[in-house]
């Protein structure tokens, strides 16, 4: 179990909250950056995908690391528009990097929802987190997972006696992030291509174009 957080800890957190709360909404009402990251280190790592949740071929022409949180009201806007542009492409893979910023729901639902890639069910429950209700409690994040087909009781046993390493994951990929220029979320590297905020299907498609064309 997480130790409590002290005074310190609390005016922290709070200020990334109202920070990301912030970004979302501007996110929300602009249109969405890009920019070339060309070759790096952190690129490289990030789209290697070691030890996360993933889907689609493994040999995809296409690798795209998603940074999202499930309260974030930009990554669930663009969450449609993402599913569709990769089943219409299907030549992408997909490399899931949980970002919950939001604060304590957040990062419980990433935990869970990472807990839950034991069974192999990840994919279906970040799409059920995604595109639900918006989540309030662990009833509710347990109905996900059993709703995906999964074990809740076992998802939430892995969740207790692995959270260290699922920790680990989910401050890893706060560091990728934040390596790649990222404030908030969402945020979506294909290639060497990183587009910051909601975007539409078209744009996630002429994405996948300027992937390949880079690469």
């Amino acid at each position: 179990m997480a130790a409590p957080f002290n005074r310190r800890q609390a005016v922290q957190l709070g200020a990334v909250i109202v920070g990301s709360w912030a970004v979302a909404r501007v996110v929300l009402r602009t249109d969405p950056s890009e920019r070339d990251l060309g070759n790096s280190s952190a690129v490289a790592r990030i789209l290697e995908g070691a030890g996360l949740p993933t889907s689609g071929p493994a040999n995809a022409s296409v690798r795209l690391a998603v940074f999202t949180d499930y309260l974030c009201p930009a990554c669930r806007r663009a969450f449609p528009a993402m599913e569709r542009a990769v089943h219409s492409d299907g030549d992408v893979r997909i490399i899931y990097k949980d970002w919950p910023i939001f604060g304590p729901v957040s990062e419980r639902a990433a935990r869970l929802a990472l807990a839950s890639d034991e069974q192999g069910i990840y994919p279906a429950v970040h799409r059920k987190l995604m595109s639900g209700r918006r989540i309030d409690d662990d009833g509710m994040l347990q109905q996900v997972v059993a709703d995906a087909g999964g074990d809740c009781k076992r998802a939430m046993a892995y969740m207790m006696t692995h959270g260290q390493t699922i920790a680990a994951r989910l401050h890893a990929n706060g560091q990728d992030a934040l390596a790649i220029g990222l404030v908030g979320t969402p945020g979506y590297l294909a290639g060497s291509r990183l587009v910051i905020g909601a975007t539409s299907e078209n744009s996630f498609v002429e994405l996948f174009a300027r992937a390949r064309r880079a690469s």
